[in-house]
């Protein structure tokens, strides 16, 4: 029974998942929402089918292990030195004061001290997956606004997993103050060995391994090592240092960023995480019983005020005092208005500890969804509020600093995209566009699976990016979102359609240029999106006619007529048409 119990849980859990994910996204909310929605009806509060709690908890942690992973991935340290003087005292700050206000929540309904301290903190970090989605699809992930917004939650983030090595510790080492600054002395000790093990072992044991999988390129060979170095690291870092499974996940993580094959790392082990996360969300999902909260609606709403009010007042002040305009204090605060997956790790920790209690979590995950539903909505109220203020001087003034009321609000503008291009593929065809742009003013960066290329391109002063064209992340690694065109130069590969439709949604504008070897294959790849599309055998059959053509004799007139007619036997169109579709069509 136990193996259909986990069949039943995953199948359930994910179907469901699935549902009610597709029915969020569709509402214009976050896919999070759905899954916790999703965990609510698989779980043991509502009627009908009840997955196996204990196995989702299992398979939740691997998504707790695979979104730290992820997190540290993504960190880069030059981000947030970009915008270390607001966002770091703002991140310090506002984790203090919603810390200090969920603290105050908990003691006032009769929790315990630690209770209330893992309930303030949950209460203090943003979700990653909300802020960026917001910022995206408001077009100011690349501003100043984002810029900051991001910094701010990567320091959120840090203090995150210095509150999970530090709170078993605190929790469990008593009351004595002697036995918990012994406590947290050894703690740090081994805390530092393993992020100089990791560190510095990793930069130089992590590229080697690395560089040797992808030399087979064996797609899922690299795949499991990234999964191997994850999971390996996160366990080793629990058994052997006694650290939690999520900061060795993050070191791992970091480690891996920090070299050569991050980008394609990122692209191969999102897929995992997020099928795993997506566990992780409906396992969370599965503790939050309605009843109860129609209970206390007092602590949600006191909660939900934190969240919403408290949060947002305190990091548009800091914004403000830090001499920032009124609409990117306000934009930040809003972005950050809301609580997600790290809270539920905070939670997890608080239920393992045995100090949280049930009614403690349902608040977190209702707080969780109602937050996420209202953060995009409010969002597009910002410039509704700017222009509201605008309209009152005094207000106006007040609100925004001398310098941002002299030279007008320029932070929010979206960054100047460069004239530029993506080119997929650096074999012969590849070289000979990249070359062709350069000499033609257009910057372009190679998206390649082969280390050789990209390693010889980055010598030669040209932006390369290692990785798979088909996976998002190496298209937006590449900088597609601000490229004037994407031109996939290699024939023959299965998933080009594919690369094609993700190009799609995440640059609609772009002007997509696709090669393949057959005639059979145009139809498909313009139904993807791709612009213009060119066949070898189409071209082969072109220059055969050409050169036959001209060694008969036939005048400039006939080769013009007989080319044309062989090209819209092919093609469906006219040579000129195509000769010229790349010369004309706007970057």
């Amino acid at each position: 029974m136990h193996e259909l119990d986990l069949i039943l849980t995953l199948a359930g859990g994910l179907t469901a998942a699935l549902l009610l994910g597709y029915a969020t996204h569709r509402l214009g909310l976050s896919p999070i929402v759905g899954y916790l929605l999703a965990g609510t009806i698989v779980g043991p509060h509502t009627p009908g089918f009840v997955a196996d709690a204990e196995i989702a908890e299992q398979f939740a942690e691997l998504g707790v292990i695979l979104l730290m992973f992820g997190v540290g991935l993504q960190f880069h340290i030059e981000e947030l030195i970009a915008v270390r003087r607001v966002a770091v005292p703002g991140a310090l700050l506002q984790s203090l004061a919603a810390t200090v206000l969920g603290f105050g929540i908990a003691r006032a309904v009769g929790w315990s001290f630690q209770a209330g301290l893992i309930f303030g903190i949950a209460l203090s970090v943003a979700s990653t997956v909300v802020l960026v989605r917001v910022l995206t699809d408001n077009r100011e992930l690349h501003t100043r606004t984002g810029h900051i917004a991001i910094g701010w939650l990567v320091v959120e983030d840090l203090l995150t997993i210095v509150a999970l090595v530090l709170l078993p510790v605190f929790i469990q080492a008593g009351a004595s103050a002697s036995a918990l600054a012994s406590t947290l002395l050894v703690a740090a000790v081994k805390v530092g060995a393993l992020v100089a093990l990791i560190i510095l072992g990793g930069r130089r044991v992590m590229p080697v391994l690395l560089d040797r999988v992808a030399a087979t390129r064996s797609r899922e060979l690299f795949t499991l090592t990234v999964l191997v170095v994850a999971l390996g690291i996160a366990v080793a870092a629990a058994l052997l240092f006694d650290v939690s499974v999520a900061l060795g996940a993050f070191l791992a993580g970091t480690v891996v960023g920090r070299s050569e094959f991050s980008h394609r790392a990122a692209s191969e082990a999102l897929p995992m995480r997020d099928a795993f996360a997506v566990l992780f969300f409906v396992s969370v999902g599965m503790l939050l019983d309605p009843r109860a909260i129609l209970d206390a609606p007092g602590l949600l709403l006191a909660t939900l005020g934190v969240v919403l009010l408290g949060k947002p007042l305190v990091a548009a002040v800091i914004v403000r005092l830090l001499g920032y305009p009124f609409r990117v204090g306000l934009s930040v605060a809003v972005a950050l208005a809301q609580i997600g997956e790290f809270s539920f790790i905070l939670s997890s920790l608080g239920k393992e500890l045995g100090v949280l209690s049930v009614a403690a979590t349902n608040t977190l995950v209702a707080a969780s969804i109602i937050s996420i539903v209202l953060n995009p909505v409010l969002y597009r109220t910002v410039p509704a509020i700017e222009r509201w203020a605008s309209r009152r001087g005094w207000l106006w003034r007040v609100l925004n600093p001398r310098a941002a009321v002299e030279h007008g609000d320029q932070s929010s503008a979206p960054v100047e995209p460069r004239y530029r291009a993506v080119v997929v593929g650096y074999g012969p065809t590849g070289r000979t566009v990249t070359r062709l742009l350069g000499e033609s003013g257009i910057e372009p960066t190679v998206i390649d699976l082969s280390m050789e290329s990209i390693r010889q391109l980055r010598e030669d002063g040209i932006s390369a990016v290692y990785g798979d064209a088909a996976h998002s992340q190496t298209l937006q690694a590449a900088g597609l979102d601000s490229a004037g065109a994407l031109i996939l130069t290699s024939a023959g590969e299965t998933d080009t359609a594919e690369v094609i439709r993700t190009a799609r949604d995440l640059n609609p504008t772009a002007y997509v240029l696709a090669r393949t070897a057959y005639l059979r294959d145009m139809p498909a790849l313009r139904r993807a999106g791709a612009d213009d599309v060119f066949a070898g055998e189409g071209e082969v059959a072109l220059a055969f006619t050409g050169a036959l053509l001209n060694r008969l004799g036939a005048t400039p007139e006939q080769l013009d007529r007989e080319r044309d007619r062989a090209h819209k036997e092919l093609f469906g169109g006219t040579a000129d048409a195509s000769a010229t579709a790349g010369r004309t069509a706007p970057m």
